[in-house]
């Protein structure tokens, strides 16, 4: 096993940790958001992976390796993929922001045998310490800015496990796939529903001051997202693209958008998944106390049953902890805060 304190892929953690300036290293080798910017569109496509410096990043090697076998098309996509998302799981994401370049023209190439693997993983690097948050200040909620270069890296995520910059990861990332939005936009119709709520929950990272991909979630929800398309049927998809809608929305939330998630969650025709993401979205994009009709329409469609059904969102999957399914997690912390948190410890309640 390598020792972190002699391992050259570290050289900036020890620095750091030995006191040094983070804006020192900034838009350097071991400036994950330099290095990103830097990849050109053809080492998208893996003919420049071996030009990435991976070996400054904590982890890069396994990374790169990550990456190459799903470029490979190697027989099983859950060993790299599994490689790429424990990164962020364990709170360690340069690497992985390296990564999201080469994910995207993998994620788009409707050819690909790892095409949706690809896709699943490649936003985990744009948003640092989102499991088990559930609460509506948090959920959502992108600190920073992907087109900021923040001196200190920090941006509100402080640092990873490795003492890594977190912002710097999450901004290289979030910055990575807004580069890629054209790309990505035309996966929300596909005709795998994964793919498409995928699909949004990695554009739903993108920078979109012109409102571009915000217009095309509403769109695809609505109208359809291209012609010959007809508006999402699909529930969960629907859900989907809702809370895309609201996490594109928090950057500078407008009273219109307050306006169109109580319409959404108010609309007895539509289906009970997309009434709840509303709901969420809602809650999450105003400070206003939360009607009653609200309460009832959370109260009425938030079971066991369809909380479990709908960790097949993203967002919900991340918001789980303790054994709490996402949708109750967030009810409880939205509706209900001052309920405790649930204990996972099966002693926790022995006499």
């Amino acid at each position: 096993m390598r020792d972190w304190r002699t391992d050259p892929t570290f050289a900036m953690c020890r620095a750091l940790a030995d006191g040094a300036d983070p804006a020192s290293f900034a838009g350097g080798a071991f400036d994950v958001r330099a290095v990103v910017a830097g990849i050109r569109s053809d080492a998208r496509h893996g003919v420049l992976l071996d030009a990435v410096p991976w070996g400054n990043f904590p982890h890069g090697g396994d990374a790169r390796e990550a990456v190459h076998l799903l470029r490979t098309g190697a027989d099983s996509a859950r060993t790299p993929t599994d490689v790429l998302g424990g990164l962020c799981a364990n709170d360690s994401r340069a690497a992985a922001a390296l990564a999201v370049p080469f994910l995207i023209p993998l994620a788009a190439d409707a050819h690909h045998p790892h095409r949706a693997a690809a896709l699943a993983v490649l936003s985990g690097p744009a948003r640092a310490r989102h499991h088990g948050v559930a609460s509506r200040d948090e959920l959502l909620l992108h600190r920073n800015d992907p087109r900021r270069h923040a001196p200190d890296g920090y941006d509100g995520y402080g640092v990873e496990v490795t003492g890594y910059p977190a912002g710097w990861s999450v901004a290289a990332a979030r910055a990575a796939i807004t580069a890629g939005a054209p790309v990505l936009l035309p996966l929300l119709g596909d005709s795998d529903p994964a793919v498409r709520m995928d699909a949004a929950y990695a554009l739903a990272t993108a920078a979109d001051p012109d409102r571009t991909i915000r217009t095309a979630f509403a769109t695809a929800f609505a109208t359809g997202f291209a012609a010959g398309f007809a508006a999402e049927r699909d529930a969960m998809v629907r859900a989907a693209l809702l809370l895309a809608v609201a996490e594109t929305a928090r950057a500078h939330v407008q009273p219109s958008a307050v306006s169109w998630f109580r319409e959404r969650w108010q609309d007895r025709t539509e289906a009970p998944e997309a009434r709840l993401a509303a709901a969420i979205g809602w809650l999450c994009l105003t400070d206003e106390p939360a009607p009653e009709d609200l309460h009832r329409t959370v109260d009425s469609f938030a079971t066991d049953e369809r909380a479990h059904a709908m960790e097949v969102l993203p967002w919900m999957c991340a918001a789980a902890g303790a054994g709490e399914p996402g949708l109750l997690r967030c009810v409880r912390r939205m509706l209900h805060p001052e309920e405790p948190e649930p204990c996972d410890d099966p002693w926790g309640s022995s006499p």
